[in-house]
């Protein structure tokens, strides 16, 4: 991690290892933003960009699932009637879960987004969805996609009549007891007194970001949407993490969410490479390395953080960097991951052929 930090593989990180439910390092290096030096700590915030989609979107859904407020094989637009007559009315909230809805990854919908008052934006972006033309035919392949996760964004807040970090807050994190994973929501007027890792110096907003979202589609429909937005610590992230765990093995009753949902979220289908808003390590170049089993999940965010959970084992690694600060285009940290990720693992002795 040092030599990383050197080589401005990142500016600063955070690592944490946890097996079991012991915490075997949990480390900070480097700067949280270069213009000042002021370093990173173990209670640094990162922008968690797209861990926003396991670590709260996919939550919200099961959530609503486990209530019988939501089907996961019935039409999206059985809740949300716009999409009806659209290319995208047979569409399921499983299919966007599995990034196999046929929506494309990404469209840049801010541009638009700007030309409108603050307040109509978000409205504004279920509009924008629905223009977009599909990429595949529904459950016919696997394309990840942003947009995927902003529809959901919407199709829970339309069911549960709430916002969706509202929704977090008072059924998934308050009850686990975990307050470092939030968004920040740019029309409360709120800004919360953090410790941010700074992230890029924007050409959009033109200043240096630091406590409000990266992804600009996020930024301009208001900080909180379904695949960016999300920011938090290493630690309320293993926190959240072995919550999950437990519910998923058995090992206590008090989770949110039933054994039940959580064993199509976190076990899902084999066929498929992502389970109900995880990711799987591929069979090949993963980012997690060699050595994680086939029962792993977890995911990766632009702004240079990620997580693996490795149910087998009950190995977690957590690392959490600011490597697009203050630029995105480099990105050696795809190669640095793997590395220390068959380090970890190397060190319990854990290989496979």
């Amino acid at each position: 991690m040092e030599a990383a930090v050197a080589e401005e593989v990142f500016p600063g990180a955070v690592l944490l290892v946890a097996r079991e439910e012991e915490v075997l390092l949990h480390m900070a290096w480097g700067v949280a933003d270069l213009s000042s030096g002021r370093p990173v700590t173990a209670a640094t915030v990162f922008d968690l960009a797209s861990l926003t989609k396991p670590l709260a979107t996919a939550l919200a859904v099961a959530w609503l699932v486990d209530q019988g407020r939501l089907d996961l094989d019935l039409p999206v637009a059985t809740w949300l009637p716009a999409l009806a007559g659209s290319d995208k009315a047979a569409i399921t909230p499983r299919q966007l879960l599995e990034h196999r809805s046929g929506l494309p990854p990404h469209r840049l919908f801010y541009m638009t987004l700007r030309l409108l008052p603050p307040l109509f934006r978000k409205a504004s972006v279920l509009d924008l969805l629905i223009k977009v033309p599909l990429a595949n035919r529904p459950g016919s392949a696997t394309l990840y996609s942003d947009l995927g996760y902003m529809l959901l964004c919407r199709l829970v807040e339309q069911v549960d009549g709430s916002a969706l970090d509202r929704l977090l807050v008072d059924r998934i994190y308050g009850p686990m007891g975990i307050r470092d994973l939030f968004f920040v929501d740019l029309y409360s007027g709120i800004r919360p007194n953090k410790p941010f890792a700074a992230t890029e110096l924007c050409p959009v907003r033109n200043r240096l970001l630091i406590g409000e979202v990266h992804d600009d589609n996020a930024w301009f429909a208001g900080g909180v949407d379904g695949h960016a937005g999300l920011f938090g610590t290493a630690e309320a992230i293993l926190a959240l993490l072995h919550n999950l765990a437990a519910g998923f093995e058995g090992r206590t009753t008090a989770a949110p969410l039933s054994r039940t949902i959580l064993k199509k979220m976190l076990h899902g289908n084999p066929n498929h490479h992502f389970s109900l808003g995880f990711d799987r390590p591929s069979a090949e170049n993963s980012s997690a390395g060699r050595y994680f089993s086939t029962g792993t999940v977890g995911h990766l965010g632009f702004t240079g953080v990620s997580f693996w959970m490795d149910l087998q084992t009950a190995v977690t690694v957590i690392l959490l960097t600011n490597r697009v600060h203050p630029f995105r285009w480099q990105n050696r940290l795809a190669e640095f991951r793997p590395r220390i990720h068959d380090r970890i693992m190397e060190h319990f002795g854990i290989q496979r052929d």
